[in-house]
């Protein structure tokens, strides 16, 4: 299904909403979670991943996020 979805359609898609209808949370943490700060840190690691690997903007922010899936399978598994 993905690969069907044309990059037109898919930055029409508002994914935040769409997950959010499964997970409430992404619908809810705007107004509790300090967001500045949090993408301030994130925008740092990515300006990080594509100085030091060249990656471009997409794929350095796909590699992390990857990166944090990853950590978060493993802390889940650990419980």
């Amino acid at each position: 299904m993905i690969q069907k979805t044309s990059p037109e359609r898919e930055e029409k898609i508002d994914w935040t909403y769409a997950w959010g209808k499964k997970y409430l949370i992404l619908l809810q943490y705007q107004t509790q979670v300090n967001i500045p700060n949090y993408a301030y840190r994130l925008g740092k690691m990515l300006d990080e991943m594509e100085q030091e690997y060249h990656f471009d903007r997409q794929d350095a922010m796909l590699v992390l996020k990857d990166i944090l899936y990853q950590v978060w399978k493993k802390r889940k598994n650990k419980r």
